[in-house]
């Protein structure tokens, strides 16, 4: 990959030359949290068991690429919501969640534009499915919290596609949902910040880094270091 260039202050291209045709592509796959969103789910849950720090160690080891098995350390961090309550999900959903600032526009763009947009996330269905339907997301695919009379047993359920969303499972969907659309790959995008982004970010024709790890942003074709995600609207008109 060629060495990167500044595009604009705070917007980063490497391996490709901007502007490019916001309708060259036919999907955009975006990662939820910290990218569509400002907090990490599993982290804000955990802070009412009184576990924010011991979880939030392993969401950080995870993103940067420290933990190589996403789904143990996702199983680890789940397994320490272990009590909570539903109404306790609800309170981080109307408390603490926001869309991230231009996650609303560039969606709206995508659209406009006639992407089909979807949402792949190792977070929770409680969360994604919301985030779904509050920015008009055409398709999600998420990890499901087991839940027993309104509480967390501290596992996850497995769905039709599989166990767990993790790095290998966002890839998959990408490209299934490439296929289904009858495009090719290449004519995805994939938006991202961690490192279980990264398969599915390889997979993308192309991939954007927002705000995101070093290694992550080492190898993004475009990174947003700075402002909204319609920021990606500068480099794809």
């Amino acid at each position: 990959m060629t060495s990167p260039t500044e595009f604009a202050p705070g917007l980063v291209l490497q391996g490709v030359q901007g502007p490019l045709s916001l309708r060259d592509f036919k999907l955009i796959a975006f990662d939820m949290d910290s990218t569509l969103i400002n907090i990490e789910c599993v982290d804000e849950i955990a802070d009412a068991a009184g576990r924010k720090a011991e979880v939030a160690a392993i969401t950080e080891a995870a993103m940067q690429g420290l933990i190589t098995d996403y789904k143990e350390s996702l199983r680890q961090r789940v397994a320490l919501l272990k009590g909570v309550t539903v109404q306790h999900l609800e309170h981080v959903f109307t408390e603490r969640l926001r869309f991230n600032p231009g996650a609303q526009t560039l969606v709206a763009a995508a659209k406009a534009a006639g992407l089909t947009t979807l949402l792949v996330s190792g977070g929770f269905t409680f969360f994604a499915d919301r985030v779904k339907a509050g920015l008009g997301i055409d398709l999600a695919r998420s990890n499901q919290l087991e839940v027993n009379n309104g509480v967390l047993t501290g596992r996850m359920v497995d769905q039709c596609w599989g166990d767990i969303c993790d790095g290998a499972e966002k890839r998959r969907t990408l490209l299934e949902v490439a296929s289904l659309l009858g495009i090719a790959p290449s004519q995805a995008i994939a938006v991202g910040d961690g490192a279980n982004d990264l398969p599915m970010m390889g997979a993308a024709g192309l991939s954007v880094a927002y705000h995101a790890k070093p290694a992550v942003r080492a190898q993004a074709k475009v990174a947003i270091h700075q402002g909204g995600l319609d920021r990606l609207l500068e480099v794809l008109r």
